[in-house]
């Protein structure tokens, strides 16, 4: 019986392309925590330039959150449908991009605009690297790469208020978001090099050549190659948003997500 890419990776040993790709996104993890923060770290510094109140501020604050909720949804679709590394790819172009107009801001309105897409950039490398660390990782190492990436995201934050409370001690908080684009703009020949696509991901969306693509990236890790795709319609059917809400899964679903946005509610 010809094995599918999902058995292969499960069963096999991580070779250290999957290793290294691992580490990359828990590092990409990491830059977002310290991304989000930012503002949160040159608040007082622009509260003070601007001589701008609290509730103003607090508006500016919540931008990047609106940006990250709407670039999950949206941003982590368009990665279904046009693959997850050029997704990751694009993401971090925008931060970049959006991080450099925050610095070269100079009202309230250009900052805010700045941080939104800041967010959407974030809000999509979240997802998308959270699955490519579950879909690289073979059965036995799985668990434990899900939660470093996720730990990942708050040792930037942490790593990244240290960093912040040393730029901040010169008095200019645009600093902050130059760090913070340097390393951004960094990771982008990072993960051109040492990013895959995702191989569940060129299975479930079978684009020209999908079978040629797919066996390639095995050879690269040393995997053994497969004979054929999965039938579409099964594919289609397994990642069903709507599958979410069937009878079996709704409650846990429902379960889940109040229970993820009260702890996200406490964080921020």
């Amino acid at each position: 019986m010809t094995k599918t890419t999902r058995e292969i990776l499960d069963n096999a040993p991580m070779h250290w392309r999957q290793i290294a790709l691992v580490a990359l996104c828990i590092a990409l993890n990491a830059n977002d925590g310290f991304d989000v923060l930012a503002i949160s770290f040159a608040a007082p510094g622009i509260a003070k330039e601007w001589n701008i109140d609290p509730a103003t501020l607090g508006v500016v604050l919540s931008m990047e959150l609106i940006g990250m909720a709407v670039g999950s949804v949206l941003i982590g679709n368009i990665a279904d449908r046009i693959g997850r590394r050029p997704t990751i790819l694009a993401c971090l172009v925008l931060m970049t991009t959006s991080m450099c107009v925050t610095v070269i801001s100079s009202n309230i309105t250009m900052l805010s605009v700045s941080r939104i897409a800041t967010g959407l950039g974030i809000g999509g490398m979240l997802s998308a690297t959270s699955a490519m660390v579950a879909e690289y990782s073979n059965a036995k190492q799985r668990s434990l790469n899900v939660v470093l990436n996720i730990a990942g995201y708050s040792v930037g934050a942490i790593l990244g208020g240290l960093v912040a409370s040393s730029l901040l001690d010169g008095g200019n908080w645009r600093s902050v978001f130059i760090f913070g684009a340097s390393l951004t703009a960094v990771a982008i020949p990072l993960t051109w090099f040492l990013l895959l696509e995702s191989v569940d991901s060129l299975s479930d969306r079978q684009p020209p050549n999908a079978l040629k693509q797919i066996n390639q990236i095995l050879a690269k890790m040393k995997h053994e190659a497969i004979e054929t795709l999965p039938l579409t319609s099964t594919v289609q059917h397994k990642r069903s948003i709507s599958a979410l809400f069937s009878r079996d899964l709704a409650r846990p679903t429902a379960l889940l997500t109040l229970a993820y946005f009260a702890q996200i509610m406490l964080f921020y």
